[in-house]
């Protein structure tokens, strides 16, 4: 099997490699910065996106005007990394996976990197690197394997150096004998447990595992859509073991004289609580909670959670009354908490 293993070191340029450095990595950030200003006004002026391949002839433009042709100095590969770099923003913020694209800053995270033309040699403790000759560095151990690419990188003041190898390995094995489903087990019974005897009341979404876990294969006659994606989720659903552990939580709390509330799924994640607005546009990314109302942000785990167990208090209101039945009689006092 092919493995991938990056090294990183601490590196001892001299005073010309080290402003050549600077200069190399502002350059990138400029190229990245123009790249992503350009995509902005094209898109407000209702024009595609510039792919990678789009965005590679404007770099080379630049660097035929006469007020950026300083980019020549810099690798060419490495200005083309910053712009796979913006590419690569893109696609994981329309694949709902980070945020938007933001403009690069002056001392935050500067660096570039080199896809090829990098020479090692280790009995000398020095790395070759394009347009910046030969740089010592300090080797605290052996690089194994072929060297995929090379980051430089400054950090606190010092410069610094990783370097991705690739190599063939023999597949391994486990050392373990038994199975893992044993380990997910224990951990559900511990999980539940925990829960159920440090809270008085859970509240959980009723979530239909089921239908979500179901196959999306379809028929012949009528085939489903995103059949890999809806699989691969339903195994993770079925892996973590989501309906077992709402079956001990359910024992577990009844044992403890507990209350365990399922709520309604729908919207957790996209009512806003402070001033109540329900839009899917509130949660734009996986991660990110943002209200188009009233402008509330929060991390949208925290938002659905809170929602969750809002929507708890007042099923348990129902049930104290009798106009809902419980799981377990009597009323309890003591902390509360939200599973969603």
């Amino acid at each position: 099997m092919q493995r991938l293993q990056a090294y990183r070191f601490e590196l001892m340029p001299n005073g010309q490699q080290q402003r050549a450095m600077r200069s190399f990595a502002g350059s990138c950030r400029y190229v990245y910065n123009q790249a992503l200003h350009l995509q902005q006004e094209r898109y407000k002026a209702g024009e595609k996106k510039l792919g990678y391949a789009g965005l590679c002839k404007v770099l080379t433009a630049w660097k035929k005007q006469a007020e950026t042709d300083w980019l020549n100095n810099t690798p060419s590969q490495a200005l083309q990394q910053a712009l796979k770099d913006l590419e690569r923003a893109y696609k994981n913020f329309f694949e709902k996976r980070a945020e938007f694209p933001r403009f690069r800053k002056k001392g935050r995270a500067d660096s570039f990197r080199y896809p090829q033309g990098i020479q090692l040699e280790q009995g000398n403790n020095r790395i070759f690197l394009p347009k910046l000759g030969w740089v010592r560095y300090r080797n605290s151990r052996n690089v194994q394997g072929q060297v995929k690419n090379v980051t430089v990188s400054q950090s606190a003041g010092k410069w610094f150096v990783s370097i991705q190898t690739e190599r063939e390995v023999d597949q391994p094995l486990p050392k373990a004998t038994t199975a893992i489903a044993n380990a997910r087990k224990d951990f559900l019974h511990k999980a539940s447990s925990q829960i159920s005897q440090n809270h008085a009341m859970i509240v959980i979404e009723d979530l239909p595992i089921r239908n979500m876990s179901r196959s999306a294969s379809g028929t012949r006659e009528r085939p489903g859509n995103n059949v890999k994606a809806k699989s691969g989720l339903s195994r993770s659903i079925l892996d973590q073991g989501w309906g077992e552990f709402r079956r001990q939580l359910e024992y577990k709390t009844a044992w403890n004289g507990g209350w365990l509330i399922a709520v309604p799924p729908q919207h957790t994640s996209q009512t806003c609580p402070a001033c109540g607005h329900v839009s899917k546009d509130n949660r734009q990314t996986q991660a990110r909670f943002h209200c188009v109302e009233c402008g509330f942000e929060n991390h949208a785990d925290v938002v659905g959670a809170i929602n969750i167990l809002r929507a708890g208090h007042a099923r348990f209101a129902c049930e104290v009354s009798d106009a809902v039945r419980s799981p377990a009689a009597g009323t309890h006092r003591g902390e509360l908490a939200s599973v969603g």
